[in-house]
């Protein structure tokens, strides 16, 4: 049976298959926990990137294209390497690691994993760590193969809001949904949007929950196989 149910479950990798491969040439690991944390100790060989505060508000595609051509860029000077499996990791299966799975999704490099729990689960399986800085190789250009409907603009959003088939996923705090907290110009939702907090995601060690949780949890919100779903 697939990891946990899932359909693709390629797209992760549990703590046990990646010590069992650990010295795998073919892999490209990157922490993207703050310097501090990784400094305190981290996988052994794992690159550090800490990509959380590289964000970019006008998300239109002139502004897109060069934004995401600086990504690219940065992938290259911190020695990813494109012909390589990359696998991300953030202290749990997380919004940091995330970011950088999504990144590589939308350049176009298909081999990318996130590690299933994080390194909170990679101590509990006692992985072995390191204390050592990793020094970036020098690798080619980061290509860019744009996968352009993993992403949508404002202006393109706008275009279908009031389709019936268009689910608007919000997946922010309870107090930015609700206009409590104010994290962007204006506090509150897109209109009409559907509210599950990314950590109801994740079991209580902090990694995805199986397949047919999530499932039901998606389904119950009105959240289906047919239907377009834009995520924020």
């Amino acid at each position: 049976m697939a990891y946990k149910g899932y359909v693709n479950p390629e797209l992760v990798i549990s703590t046990e298959e990646l010590r069992n491969n650990l010295d795998d040439d073919s892999y490209c690991i990157v922490d993207t926990r703050p310097t501090h944390e990784y400094i305190k100790g981290h996988i052994p060989g794992a690159l550090h990137l800490d990509l959380f505060g590289i964000s970019l508000i006008d998300t239109r595609q002139q502004t897109f294209g060069p934004f995401m051509w600086m990504i690219a860029y940065l992938f290259q000077q911190r020695g990813l390497d494109h012909s390589k499996t990359i696998i991300w990791y953030e202290d749990i299966s997380g919004i940091y690691a995330s970011r950088g799975f999504w990144f590589c999704e939308y350049l176009g490099h298909s081999k990318s994993r996130v590690l299933d729990g994080g390194y909170k689960a990679w101590l509990a399986a006692d992985g072995p760590v390191s204390i050592d800085g990793v020094e970036p190789p020098k690798v080619p250009q980061f290509p860019i193969d744009p996968n352009l409907n993993t992403h949508m603009d404002a202006d393109s959003i706008h275009d279908i809001l009031n389709r019936d088939d268009f689910v608007r996923l919000d997946t922010r705090t309870d107090d930015e949904h609700f206009g409590k907290v104010a994290r962007a110009e204006r506090a509150g939702a897109i209109p009409g949007s559907i509210h599950i907090e990314w950590v109801n995601n994740l079991d209580e060690n902090g990694a995805f929950k199986p397949a047919d949780e999530l499932q039901k949890m998606y389904a119950d919100a009105g959240i289906t196989h047919e239907k377009k779903v834009m995520c924020y």
